[in-house]
């Protein structure tokens, strides 16, 4: 049930959860106008040594774009170089974190008009700490055409604010394109940054919904996220402009990286696909025929045989086996739109002529699915402040119990109390899923928003995750879904809390086996979302052989203030603390802090149904 839902926002994928550490490594950010703008690249030496600029000489057809480097100086003391020579570097996204022993595995291609003599370094932001080095050297033969280069470099030491440096002495001209700096040791080695990885592995996420939200639609339509474009060899993506959140995108993070990180967390990846639409512009359902094409082209990506068409080209990529795609969304929230319906319609029957069994999410709300418009799932969001988050526990009790279910796709406290992720905002969106616990009949999935932040570039507040190059911490509402982890597959038992003057709590009871050990488990989960500490006696009835007296604990998400936050210094101010729960019996006597989640974890003889 609970899952997953990953946009290329606060520059969460480029530069966060994708591991490349260069940016703008095929120099095509700046448009194909050349000369172009090389940000962030910068240049080491000046226009007196140097002369750097773009051009259209790549070997890339897709991109067209290569750095040319002229160098005007050389090692003759006529016209000496500067010490240490002179060239480009490249910041990464705000510095590049080297650790002391990692090594990174370099790639690019080069071409010259000359003999080469090229240092390529990891050094400090000022390039005179020097980290790693090799030389690239040739005779004007060996770089007369495009050749790739590849080669690793182990750093001798730490530096979280490094950058990449291409330097020579030796006069002539270089082009350079499509370079890259990966880490080897990234999460199941497939690119991915490991400690964010790890983030989302330990939340037991079911479901990854990707790539968006309003990067997958783009402001115009010649920015919306095209899957044929991400897929391939990395150096032959053209990449594309993030117009939706305002930067560039290489696309190494593509849609076979979305679908294979999804394998990796054991998760159902649920591809947002485009339909046509941005948020400025839409297609017609009258020429809609060929992106309805290109979307079950997509999903023969991800689900054909290796010899089909594009089954061939994943297992060209090293995934010979298809991957599980059972979900497809179509479209983002653009129900409201002339052709939507339209549209949708169309994208409806071509797949599931194609793949009956790949379920689809419509954009409408519940009201609008009939047989003459058919989904199975609808889409719903929920951004709203904490009160109002909080009220909405029972958003779904009376709900119809036939199909759709509604798949939650976006939820997040927004406004004063949220903050960049405080507790009250964490309880609130704690009190909300412990109502689609309650209504999982109808609820088949629900997904936090935004779930990554770079703290250089937060384009959205909040977010579960905050990261830096280096650093890392979880927000209130990460740890919150710690809690939650376990419910998927479940058992969910009724509960009933008789208080009077006081309708702060929400609680839910279920039954689970621990995934360490396999001993099952009654978890209570109750959110005190109130300033009152409040003592209850639990009452648990209809459990056949009963709680055991040890081997219970009780974990409670709470702290001194509500707006209380997370933050690189504190990255654990605000996170579950757990301690051993003694004499623990059906029925027994608890505290609630305010302003808390307290999840109840009682270790039973059985696995048994129960009413609380």
């Amino acid at each position: 049930m609970f899952g997953i839902f990953f946009e290329e926002i606060n520059h969460a994928g480029a530069g966060g959860l994708w591991a490349e550490l260069v940016s703008n490594r095929g120099f095509e950010a700046g448009g194909p106008n050349t000369p172009s703008n090389i940000d962030p690249w910068l240049i080491i030496g000046d226009e007196s040594s140097i002369i750097v600029g773009t051009d259209r000489t790549s070997c890339f057809a897709h991109n067209p774009i290569a750095l040319r480097m002229e160098v005007l100086c050389d090692s003759k003391r006529t016209n000496a170089c500067p010490s240490g020579g002179v060239g480009v570097y490249n910041p990464g996204y705000w510095g590049m974190n080297i650790e002391k022993g990692k090594v990174y595995k370099v790639s690019m291609h080069i071409r010259s008009s000359d003999a080469v003599s090229l240092t390529v370094s990891l050094t400090s932001s000022d390039g005179r700490q020097k980290l790693a080095a090799h030389t690239i050297t040739g005779s004007k033969k060996s770089f007369a055409k495009w050749t790739k280069i590849e080669f690793s470099l182990k750093s001798r030491q730490n530096n979280t604010n490094s950058r990449l440096q291409f330097t020579t002495s030796k006069s002539g001209v270089i082009w350079l394109d499509q370079v890259s700096v990966m880490p080897l040791d990234t999460y199941m080695g497939h690119g991915f940054r490991k400690d964010l990885s790890l983030m989302l592995a330990n939340l037991k996420p079911q479901f990854l919904k990707f790539p968006g939200g309003n990067y997958a639609m783009g402001n115009h339509l010649r920015n919306a996220f095209r899957w044929s474009e991400t897929v391939g060899p990395w150096e032959e993506r053209p990449g594309h402009f993030n117009d939706a959140w305002g930067y560039w995108t290489d696309d190494g993070l593509g849609f076979f990286e979305f679908l294979q990180l999804a394998e990796d967390l054991g998760a159902s990846p649920v591809w947002v696909v485009n339909d046509g639409a941005s948020l400025n512009e839409e297609v017609s359902t009258a020429t809609i025929a060929s992106l309805v094409k290109d979307v079950v082209d997509g999903i023969e990506f991800a689900r054909g045989g290796p010899k089909t068409p594009w089954g061939s080209v994943r297992a060209a990529m090293g995934h010979p086996e298809p991957f599980k795609l059972d979900y497809v969304s179509i479209g983002n929230q653009e129900c409201w739109m002339l052709y939507y319906r339209g549209n949708y319609q169309k994208f409806y029957s071509a797949i599931k002529a194609a793949y009956p069994e790949v379920n689809i999410i419509s954009s409408c709300d519940r009201s609008t699915i009939s047989p003459s418009n058919p989904a199975d799932l609808y889409d719903v969001r929920v951004y709203t402040s904490s009160s109002n988050m909080f009220s909405r526990t029972s958003m779904f009790d009376n709900t119809p119990r036939s199909a759709p279910k509604a798949i939650v796709s976006e939820y997040a406290v927004t406004g004063n109390d949220a903050g960049k992720g405080t507790l009250v905002a964490a309880l609130a969106e704690a009190a909300f899923l412990i109502g689609l616990e309650r209504n999982s009949d109808v609820v088949e999935m629900a997904s936090c928003a935004p779930l990554f932040v770079n703290d250089n570039d937060r384009r959205w507040s909040p977010d579960a995750i905050v990261f830096n190059s280096w650093q890392h911490y979880g927000c209130p509402n990460y740890w919150m879904l710690h809690f939650f982890k376990d419910s998927s597959g479940a058992a969910l038992h009724p509960t009933t809390i008789q208080i009077s003057d006081y309708d702060q709590l929400v609680a839910s009871a279920i039954t689970l086996q621990n995934a360490t050990d396999r001993s099952p488990y009654l978890r209570i989960k109750v959110v005190n979302f109130g300033n009152r500490a409040v003592d209850l006696n639990i009452s648990v009835v209809g459990l056949a052989n009963g709680i055991k007296m040890s081997g219970s604990k009780q974990t409670v998400l709470t702290s001194s203030n509500p707006l209380d936050e997370n933050s690189f210094e504190q990255p654990e101010k605000v996170a579950p603390v757990s301690s051993p729960l003694a004499n623990a019996k059906p029925q027994m006597g608890l505290s609630l802090r305010p302003y808390s989640l307290t999840s109840f974890d009682l270790l039973l003889e059985a696995s048994k149904h129960a009413s609380i």
